[in-house]
């Protein structure tokens, strides 16, 4: 059993309210639901869509069609129809055609409750009606989500989404197949911007600075809200550039710190990266990404930095980029991301996307269980004087002490300096040799990188080759092309910087699938790896990968070569 549902609207008419109390509904119930979004960049109007796809087992990648169209608008309506699926319904407040099932949601919120505010309300008790849904559970959910309004409010949204229900009911009959009738499964619902600020303080993180900017403000907002359970001190700044050496200041004074914005921001940023890379000072950048270039489409989704990040911040030194695959990835990495960031004293940046960041993921097994946080400051009891900050080592990783610790004179340079972190001009001496002990952390980092994903790969003709947030909808691609008489396999990176030794098997025909229009992963693999490609399937239209896309421009661009 498989179900898509489609909810559409313009802003301000509460999709998001609607398609976030039926993911609860239906997930209480024992089933597997993937949501994703995709709305316009204003407060009101304009069309948006909300869709869930429901299962008995866990499929976390977006579907394109609609079973269920439920429009709280005619706009909504014509522009998403094209969406249902051949035997699927419409759900509206007008009559509109066979398909349609008609409850006249906004008359019913104002003539029975007095306020077209219920009409979301009585909208989602009437989906609750077509699919089978037992209205009680509704009423639940509703009573949880409404209990600081009080007794009224609870009382009128829980009659609105049963009268919805009814009324659904009524004309669904001997028409709509769905049942949700209770199973004993349980599943976990969590989006990326739920698990990030949780393992950013499983962590050790104590500090964030960072100006809003989606689609990371989520993350600000979450660890601000906490800040005092999890000891975490939070300050909106007034720009990027104060955010990121706020958090390199609260990072050279010993607390861990992050920052976190989107392109436009990390593009302010990239001094302090440099910065953080000179004074070997730890610090995690997050990096949300969305379409560019400048403020792009900043709501929807991309994989568009990937090269931006690879290369931010000028000069030789190291750094670190991860991109996860779903919340439960991210958790991990993100807390390996504070740990390598300690361990070597260097930025790592944490990638995640619109996509990743928004979507709700559900899991049988969260299964988070992280290796534990690591912390490497020095122990100024053990350090021998006169203390050199900078020390020349075999790793080139120094011992870092936090000012203050110990009797100490712990001192930062961001020019080139020597030893103990005084300014040096001394060209054929110490200058090279600081850079020199720079980039010995990053060949002893690439020992730390973890290698791709690699899937099917061996019996494989056509391997997809991706990164990132695409994880889900690849795997569910190879599904579709296996069903087309096409053995594919996928390798998926999740560590894209530095890159590990990676043997690619020869004699297979390598796919880069990426979210951005010049195939920046294939870019960096080639000059890696010397690996090129030759075939993409690449999406710059602010929409996220699904496999059925992906099955779709591998099999128009084997027709068109057959053609040519």
């Amino acid at each position: 059993m498989e179900i898509n549902v489609v909810i559409t609207g313009s802003a301000g008419e509460g999709i998001q309210s609607i398609g976030a109390v039926f993911a609860e509904a239906v997930a209480s119930c024992g089933y597997a639901v993937f949501t994703w979004q995709e709305f316009e960049s204003r407060i009101r109007g304009g069309q948006s869509r909300f869709a869930l796809r429901i299962g008995e087992a866990a499929v976390n990648s977006p579907l394109e069609g609609a079973d269920i169209l439920l429009a709280l608008n005619p706009g909504a309506e014509d522009r998403y129809r094209p969406l249902l699926n051949p035997g699927g319904v419409v759900l509206s407040g007008q009559d509109s055609g066979p398909e349609s099932i008609t409850v006249p949601f906004r008359k019913v919120a104002k003539e029975v409750f007095g306020d077209v505010l219920y009409a979301n309300t009585v909208a989602a008790g009437a989906l609750a009606g077509v699919l089978g849904l037992d209205p009680d559970v509704m009423k639940a959910i509703l009573a949880r989500r409404f209990s600081d309004k009080g007794r009224e409010v609870v009382d009128k949204n829980q009659q609105a989404a049963e009268m919805g229900w009814s009324l659904a009911d009524a004309s669904c009959r001997e028409r709509c197949p769905w049942s949700l009738s209770p199973r004993s499964e349980r599943f976990m619902l969590v989006a990326g911007n739920d698990t990030l600020p949780v393992a950013a303080a499983y962590a050790g993180c104590h500090f964030i600075a960072a100006y809003p900017m989606s689609p990371s403000t989520a993350i600000i907002t979450a660890l601000s809200d906490h800040a005092q359970d999890w000891s975490i001190f939070a300050e909106q700044a007034e720009d990027e550039i104060a955010a990121i050496n706020l958090a390199i200041g609260a990072s050279y004074a010993g607390a861990r710190a992050m920052t976190a914005t989107s392109g436009g921001g990390f593009a302010l940023m990239t001094e302090g990266v440099s910065l953080a890379g000179m004074t070997e000072t730890p610090v995690v950048i997050v990096l949300a990404q969305r379409p560019g270039p400048a403020t792009g489409l900043p709501t929807r989704t991309a994989q568009g930095d990937l090269l931006f990040a690879v290369h931010g911040g000028h000069g030789d030194f190291p750094k670190m980029v991860l991109a996860p695959s779903d919340p439960r990835d991210l958790f991990h990495k993100t807390v390996r991301a504070f740990n390598l960031a300690d361990k070597y004293q260097i930025p790592v940046i944490l990638m995640t996307d619109q996509f990743l960041a928004e979507s709700q993921f559900s899991f049988a097994d969260l299964d988070i269980r992280p290796s534990a946080p690591e912390f490497h400051l020095a122990d100024p009891s053990t350090v021998p004087a006169p203390y050199r900050r900078y020390a020349l080592t075999d790793t080139g990783v120094s011992p870092r002490l936090r000012p203050g610790a110990g009797t100490h004179l712990v001192t930062a340079d961001s020019d080139e300096h020597d030893e103990e972190g005084h300014i040096t001009e001394d060209l054929k001496g110490v200058a090279a040799r600081m850079v020199e002990k720079r980039l010995r952390k990053a060949r002893a980092l690439q020992n730390e990188v973890a290698p791709p994903e690699f899937h099917n790969v061996e019996e494989a003709a056509l391997v997809l080759v991706g990164w990132g947030s695409s994880r889900g909808a690849i795997l569910e691609a190879l599904d579709l092309l296996a069903a087309d008489g096409l053995k594919a396999g996928m390798v998926h990176f999740t560590e894209v910087w530095p890159l590990p030794e990676v043997r690619f098997p020869p004699d297979k025909q390598y796919w880069v699938v990426e979210s951005n229009a010049a195939g920046q992963l294939a870019r960096l693999l080639a000059g890696e790896y010397g690996l090129p490609f030759r075939n993409h399937v690449l999406r710059y239209d602010g929409l996220p990968l699904t496999a059925e896309y992906i099955r779709r421009r591998i099999h128009d661009s084997k027709n068109a070569n057959t053609q040519a």
